[in-house]
């Protein structure tokens, strides 16, 4: 069953369009708190946010709906996503909701929730709270009325919590990084736990403003980090997004390593420590570059639908440890629940001080692909990838290329576009090979 609301990462949008209103998030509180009161007596939920301003009118709201339902609220101010997930799990709370919208700028913002246990919401449940969105909003008797406080020490927990994911005998003294905090949710934590375990830091995107999360900064526009990694003669450059969730990095040459090649990194390190545990899972859109390095070091990869949803139900169903996207999202199960922006780049860091190697030289472990991504506009969705002409066309692409390369056609979640994508050793030839296909679904449109 589809639901209304709920993606695959919660459910986002523009402020003041809906369902990102006031009075929306009002009743999503409210069915919220009626939905987890059924299954919990006198339930506790956190509520944490990212640095964008609409998140203190929305928190206000929900804390009100919640309240109405009976629940008692915990507030934890701005704090990273994955921060949020640990508290909600160590708190031993009913859930746990994140007020942000990722990597988007501020003019967004969006809804996450968190189960008990510091993980994604199971489907019945998120179906639960858009079946109660239809019932008249009600309010408890006035001495049930949900209670509302603030957890004061919210950030020194997460930062304790950050560090003992890295090893007890290791430390980054010596090390110079630069970090960019994109103006959001990690400004205040990251600086304090890459600096108390030892670094020399510069920091970048520690001042937000409300407006200014993610704004060229952050993991999503890594060019100042790049030129202040120059700049400074640092030794890498760590950039996250706006709620703490993604992480890339900057090796001291200038360039960026991005998720495909961090994940590699940690794979790496636990692969040479004998401390993996199982394989990698990636996604449609990783790199063909770190599949073909997992083979030379006899790791097994397997690919997940798009979204970081899909990459943690192939680790539970394996029993895997690790996994991640091109974009930083990375998840490393045997440190925390979900994906965690600061706990990953420790985990390279640890790769990076154990072998003594720098960023620089262990990403050259794998050889990134050219790829070639083109987006054909549909006058309306349908299923264009199976047309037999189109069909004909991959199957040519994929004759030719053989093992060098692969072809993934995709249609878009959103928008009546077919993301035609081809990878492969020889760029000219990878997007001569795009070409023909996007082509080839052209003239299909074309007639209809």
């Amino acid at each position: 069953m589809s639901k209304r609301y709920f993606g695959t990462d919660g459910i986002r949008g523009a402020v003041g369009q809906f369902p990102i209103t006031p009075d929306f998030m009002l009743k999503l509180g409210w069915a919220a708190g009626k939905v987890f009161t059924g299954q919990h007596t006198r339930p506790k939920i956190l509520i944490g946010k990212d640095t964008r301003v609409s998140g203190y009118m929305f928190e206000s709201t929900l804390e009100a709906g919640l309240s109405a339902a009976g629940v008692d609220v915990v507030l934890l101010g701005p704090m990273p996503t994955p921060g949020i997930a640990y508290l909600t799990r160590t708190f031993r709370a009913a859930a746990g909701i994140v007020i942000s919208a990722s990597h988007n700028p501020h003019q967004d913002n969006g809804i996450k929730f968190f189960s008990s246990e510091g993980k994604k919401l199971d489907d019945n449940i998120e179906h639960a709270i858009e079946r109660m969105l239809d019932a008249e909003m009600t309010v408890v008797a006035s001495e049930e009325i949900g209670k509302t406080r603030k957890l004061e020490d919210a950030r020194g927990r997460y930062i304790e919590f950050c560090k003992s994911t890295m090893p007890r005998e290791l430390t980054l003294k010596g090390l110079k990084i630069v970090l960019d905090c994109a103006n959001g949710a990690t400004y205040h934590v990251a600086p304090s736990v890459f600096e108390e375990l030892g670094a020399e830091i510069v920091t970048l995107g520690v001042k937000p403003n409300g407006l200014n999360i993610n704004e060229k900064c952050g993991s999503t526009s890594p060019k100042t980090l790049q030129q202040a990694v120059l700049e400074h003669k640092a030794d890498l450059g760590i950039a996250f997004d706006g709620d703490g969730d993604r992480v890339v990095m900057v090796d001291h040459d200038g360039e960026v390593v991005d998720g495909d090649e961090l994940l590699y990194i940690i794979t790496y390190g636990r692969s040479v420590r004998g401390e993996l545990g199982g394989g990698v899972v990636g996604t449609l859109m990783s790199n063909f570059g770190l599949e073909k390095a997992l083979v030379r070091l006899d790791v097994p990869f397997v690919r997940a639908k798009v979204g970081d949803r899909y990459v943690m139900e192939q680790l539970s169903q394996r029993n895997w440890l690790l996994g991640g996207e091109s974009s930083g999202h990375l998840v490393c199960l045997d440190k925390t629940t979900t994906g965690d922006g600061i706990i990953s780049a420790l985990q390279v860091l640890a790769v990076v001080i154990g072998t003594g190697k720098p960023l620089a030289l262990l990403k050259r472990g794998m050889t990134k692909m050219p790829q070639t991504m083109i987006n054909v506009r549909l006058p309306e969705k349908r299923d264009i990838a199976n047309e037999p002409s189109v069909c004909a066309a991959v199957a040519d692409v994929e004759k030719r290329l053989g093992s060098r390369g692969r072809v993934l056609l995709r249609p878009s979640g959103t928008e009546p576009v077919i993301r035609v994508m081809v990878e492969g050793e020889d760029a000219v030839e990878v997007q001569q090979f795009a070409q023909q296909i996007s082509d080839t679904v052209r003239s299909v449109v074309a007639v209809g």
